[in-house]
């Protein structure tokens, strides 16, 4: 699982700074905060949950790595795009943005109990 989280951080990491290169060429900056989003919740976050997740491998097999994995991975995409919609002048988009964000946070949950259940057996 530790894996899955880097390859998919690392995805993340090149999205981030591609939409940062083409917004910098494009002097085009009202998708930054999308930008920022990508690559902390993306690339930073999910690379630190990798490593976790390979430096603890029992809470990696986990059922909350998994949920946690999946509503990330989904959350995260559609949270992304419904929000540079929502800066393109589209505010139907809002509903969109609360349906991806609240996935990501209940994912990231789901990696907060993982780790402070199984602490124990972590140690």
């Amino acid at each position: 699982m530790g894996l899955n989280f880097l390859r998919i951080a690392t995805l993340y990491l090149i999205v981030g700074v591609l939409m940062g290169f083409v917004m910098g060429i494009a002097e085009a900056f009202q998708y930054a905060p999308v930008h920022a989003h990508v690559n902390l919740l993306g690339w930073a976050s999910l690379a630190l949950v990798g490593i976790i997740y390979h430096l603890y491998p029992a809470a990696a097999e986990t059922r909350l790595a998994r949920v946690h994995f999946w509503l990330h991975n989904l959350g995260l995409p559609i949270f992304m795009i419904a929000l540079a919609v929502m800066f393109a002048g589209n505010p139907a988009a809002n509903a969109a943005v609360k349906v991806g964000a609240t996935m990501t946070v209940v994912g990231l949950i789901a990696f907060a109990v993982n780790l402070f259940t199984n602490a124990r057996r972590l140690a």
